[in-house]
């Protein structure tokens, strides 16, 4: 009887996989690979080992979950098109988990008193732009994923109430804007693991809230421009 979660993350350099006992919610096993561009020749490759090393096979997929971004263009594509290959092959449902929750989720999980923080998961985008969020530390949602664009004055609202804890790839050039905010807290060598993917997809498996196959796009965030190269 098929009984796993098997959770697909893609929208960083860092390709990871992981797979949870849908019953139990028992994570069984992850892996992850930290190789540039290397998510289209090794993503199937790490899930079948995945698979092999826990003593299972893609017979025991109940369900396909991925991240559904923000993250890196090309990331989300290949972590789609896998998914989507697997559940019309196994007949399984898909679910699409945000990065930028699922990064909340991983921090406020190992944060001491998580209560007294706003989480602010922060994707890099092109100079001084993020993709953000604010959640609490139960993953209620305080500011919906948008671009920001960053300046002293970015959720100081937010920072006069309580402390509010960054993290993520695009934290870093947010740091010295606001050195002198007492409630701007920042942490460091957070990415986005195919294992709160899997944490939230569980979730979302029991609410049922399944994503059709035939026509699920990730969630970009904003669009993405390409140019023609000129003519020689």
């Amino acid at each position: 009887m098929s009984s796993l979660l098997l959770s697909l993350e893609t929208s960083s350099p860092v390709c990871s996989v992981a797979l949870h006992h849908l019953e139990t919610g028992r994570l069984v096993g992850q892996s992850e690979l930290r190789l540039e561009k290397s998510h289209s020749s090794h993503l199937s490759v790490l899930f079948s080992q995945l698979l092999e090393n826990t003593l299972h096979t893609l017979a025991d997929v109940a369900a396909v979950a991925v991240s559904d971004g923000p993250g890196s263009y090309t990331g989300l594509r290949i972590g789609a098109a896998a998914a989507k290959g697997l559940c019309y092959a196994l007949d399984v449902p898909l679910l699409a988990i945000g990065t930028l929750p699922s990064l909340a989720r991983q921090v406020a999980g190992r944060t001491a008193r998580p209560e007294q923080y706003l989480y602010c998961p922060m994707l890099d985008a092109r100079r001084l732009e993020v993709y953000a969020a604010l959640y609490r530390a139960d993953g209620t949602e305080v500011l919906a994923p948008a671009p920001l664009l960053l300046d002293e004055t970015t959720l100081a609202e937010q920072m006069a109430g309580q402390p509010v804890l960054c993290f993520g790839s695009g934290a870093a050039k947010f740091q010295p804007l606001v050195a002198g905010q007492p409630h701007a807290v920042f942490l460091a060598g957070i990415e986005p693991s195919a294992i709160t993917v899997g944490e939230l997809g569980l979730v979302a498996y029991q609410q049922q809230q399944f994503r059709d196959v035939a026509y699920y796009e990730p969630f970009y965030l904003k669009e993405v421009y390409t140019t023609t190269p000129k003519a020689k």
